[in-house]
């Protein structure tokens, strides 16, 4: 060992802990690599929590402020093809007016697509789902450290259940009483005897187990229904059958913590029973509480529903009503506007016709251009660069490919 790495070597934890959370989280992956004093301590789970933390807090690193995590399938998707379907993810900076993005390591395989069920803590759920309800292939992947765990198979699925007609959907957030990471499976048994089970998955266990009968509410959710997870609570839009013809929606909220389901009441402006069937309305994050997207067909606009103050129904407000023949640059006349979530500012991300991606601010109704392209199946949310997974054992490691900042054919 040379006098210099004697000298690195005899620094205190403390001080290499302050020098490594003042570094970029790829400098701090290299330093793994240079000692295995330095490989133990960032490696260790107290330090992965520290980093995070210090990604939150530290108004100085405004790279983990501004950040947005983009997946985008960059052309139609086609369920016989193995070859041409492609996906990306992009980290989007929000306030860079050039609209620089950084391209991460790609997921593998590369020639499928999956739905990004959530994101947390720099840490993202997949589902291998696009095309079939009832696949049993989910993966926690973190591209920053390029792991990804493939989970086990869950206690229900079709090789376990042949002769039941069920579907699942799916939540994913992390629990703060436990420090752990929860995926969820709500799954709707549609039979001579409906019902729902639920089935959690543990990161700091492993395993899948039941969730005891008597929790679970009786109610059914639309397969792949896009779930938010805020104050610790994965949400969802759910409704109860009221009779062949009649069916109650609702917010459905699931703890992780104490593992307790509760309701929260739609806007009184919405039906509260419809008789067509399911609802077109899904949940997102937005700020501090919840939006709720509808496609209302019968007049054919997308509402956008904000909750003022969260758990408040009276303070349900609608932002914006967009009609099928808005004209915010690339909408036709048959096309209703598709919200994908929100930016980290409060304005709304609308795919529009030929996969334009577009902004717009729910206030002054400006809109801008994002110069990005998505066909179906896109996902945004706000990320933070984070070092979860990195003490965790990975069924694979991704190559080490670095992420490239550019400007692509993704962009119009």
């Amino acid at each position: 060992m040379s006098d210099n790495e004697e000298r690195w070597d005899s620094l205190t934890d403390e001080i290499l802990t302050h020098i490594f959370l003042s570094l970029p989280i790829k400098s701090i992956i290299i330093c793994t690599s240079v000692s295995k004093t330095w490989n133990s301590l960032i490696q260790n789970s107290t330090f992965i929590s520290t980093h995070l933390h210090h990604s939150y807090t530290n108004t100085n690193n405004n790279n983990n402020h501004n950040l947005l995590l983009f997946k985008l399938v960059t052309q139609p998707a086609n369920p016989e093809s193995t070859v041409n379907n492609k996906e990306v993810y992009l980290l989007y900076k929000e306030d860079d007016d050039d609209g620089f993005t950084e391209e991460l390591t790609r997921f593998e395989p590369s020639n499928h697509i999956f739905r990004v069920v959530g994101t947390c803590n720099g840490l993202l759920c997949l589902a291998d789902d696009i095309f079939d309800f009832n696949t049993d292939r989910f993966f926690l992947w973190n591209p920053c450290v390029r792991k990804f765990l493939q989970l086990p198979h869950p206690n229900v699925r079709c090789a376990t259940h042949i002769d039941s007609d069920f579907y699942a959907t799916i939540g994913f957030g992390f629990d703060p009483t436990t420090n752990d990471y929860k995926v969820v499976r709500l799954l709707t048994f549609a039979c001579t005897n409906p019902r729902t089970e639920v089935e959690i998955y543990s990161l700091s266990t492993g395993e899948w187990r039941m969730l005891s009968s008597g929790l679970v509410p009786q109610c059914a959710l639309g397969p792949r229904q896009p779930r938010a997870f805020l104050n610790g609570a994965l949400h969802w839009v759910a409704f109860r059958a009221v009779n062949v013809n009649k069916a109650h929606h609702f917010v459905l909220v699931f703890d992780l913590g104490d593992e307790v389901f509760r309701e929260i009441l739609l806007p009184e402006e919405l039906p509260p029973y419809t008789h067509d069937g399911f609802l077109c309305a899904y949940v997102s994050i937005y700020g501090n509480s919840i939006a709720l997207f509808h496609d209302d067909y019968s007049s054919l606009r997308l509402n956008i529903w904000v909750m003022k103050h969260y758990g408040v129904v009276s303070s349900w407000t609608k932002a914006l009503s967009l009609p099928m023949t808005y004209q915010g640059g690339f909408a036709s006349t048959n096309y209703i506007p598709k919200a994908v979530g929100f930016m980290r500012n409060g304005r709304i991300v609308l795919e529009m016709n030929g996969g334009h991606l577009m902004s717009q601010d729910l206030k002054t109704q400006e809109i801008k251009d994002l110069r990005l392209i998505g066909y179906n199946y896109n996902f945004v949310d706000a990320y933070v660069e984070s070092l979860v997974l990195l003490d965790k054992a990975a069924n694979h490691i991704l190559r080490n490919v670095e992420g490239i900042v550019r400007h692509t054919t993704l962009f119009a």
